[in-house]
């Protein structure tokens, strides 16, 4: 297994990161596999993988060159580049960071990722990270950027749900679970963080930033070139329920006695939720889903508890009875 040493200093200095560079590589590993993680991903899938493939098909170079950029056991390195993590940086300032990979560092890197010599006609190719920039800059346009303000909502929801639990549970727990079956903390400041036979590196002096996406997917980077400003990154799948972007359907007489927009709230508080975290999983806005909930609460069908810093709200006993008579319902 690969693994990481984590230095209290790192762990002191650790956030999360918001990358939409990183969303747009996830979603294009999601197009090149063409398999689904949940069922907004299966849709979004449908809607523009026929899209892809005529791209790829018109430019055959493009699909040789994702082929060896993502290889079952690596990424190439100029691919990920690692955030600054430094205030959040717009797409075309990141991927900046891949067009200005040198030729001869691209090669590097993709004999990494394929395990050997890169294959022609990519090894005599020219500008392999203008090519592949040009090919992330086209699915951040057209798949990403278009629902980028949900996708947005829903990055920032679950990175609200991950600092509520480190501040109730502490790093161990926070990163315990982060990618399951796949980190995993290992006690004396190890940090499991794929199930790969790597050489495990140390952390104790860098920043660790925790980068989330929609995408079912993750990998690991780092840059360590400038000692004392390393960076090593873990980028993460959001929690299903979030990254789905799906919610229950209102059952009519509910919708009919509530409303349909505020049935649609309580139905998803079966598991306790920040507003946020409504926020993202509804698409209504902050003050609409705060008026909700006091309805709700006044009404005595949800109740709301601290969790560190976050306000959690969940069902109460009588919220719980409404929903599931109305579930039952013919």
């Amino acid at each position: 297994m690969g693994w990481w040493r984590i230095g209290a200093d790192a762990l002191a200095g650790g956030r999360f990161v918001v990358s939409p560079l990183a969303e747009t590589v996830a979603s294009l590993k999601a197009l090149h596999t063409g398999r689904a993680g949940h069922p907004g991903e299966r849709r979004w899938l449908a809607e523009h993988l026929p899209a892809y493939r005529a791209r790829l098909a018109a430019e055959p170079l493009d699909g040789l060159l994702v082929r060896a950029a993502i290889s079952p056991t690596w990424n190439a390195d100029f691919l990920t580049p690692t955030p600054l993590g430094e205030g959040e940086r717009s797409f075309e300032e990141e991927v900046a960071v891949v067009r200005a990979t040198g030729q001869s560092a691209a090669l590097a890197d993709l004999a990494v990722s394929v395990g050997g010599p890169v294959p022609e006609p990519l090894a005599s190719a020219r500008d392999l990270p203008g090519r592949l920039a040009e090919l992330l800059t086209w699915v951040w346009r057209e798949t990403v950027l278009p629902e980028w303000p949900r996708r947005r909502r829903v990055l920032e929801a679950d990175v609200a749900a991950r600092t509520a639990r480190l501040a109730r549970d502490g790093w161990a727990a926070a990163l315990d679970e982060l990618c399951p079956g796949r980190t995993r903390w290992l006690g004396n400041g190890r940090l499991q963080v794929n199930a790969r036979d790597y050489p495990p590196r140390s952390v104790e002096g860098g920043r660790l930033l925790l980068v989330p996406v929609t995408p079912v997917t993750g990998w690991v980077s780092w840059d360590a070139e400038r000692p004392g400003e390393e960076r090593y990154a873990i980028v993460y799948a959001c929690a299903g329920v979030l990254a789905d972007g799906t919610g229950p359907a209102v059952p009519e007489a509910l919708g009919a006695l509530l409303g349909t927009a505020r049935a649609g709230v309580l139905l998803r508080l079966e598991a306790p939720l920040s507003t946020s975290q409504l926020v993202a999983l509804t698409g209504q806005g902050l003050g609409s889903v705060g008026r909700h909930l006091k309805v709700l609460r006044d009404a005595g069908l949800v109740r709301r508890r601290r969790a560190g810093r976050s306000v959690l709200y969940d069902w109460t006993e009588a919220g719980a009875v409404l929903v599931r008579a109305q579930r039952a319902a013919p």
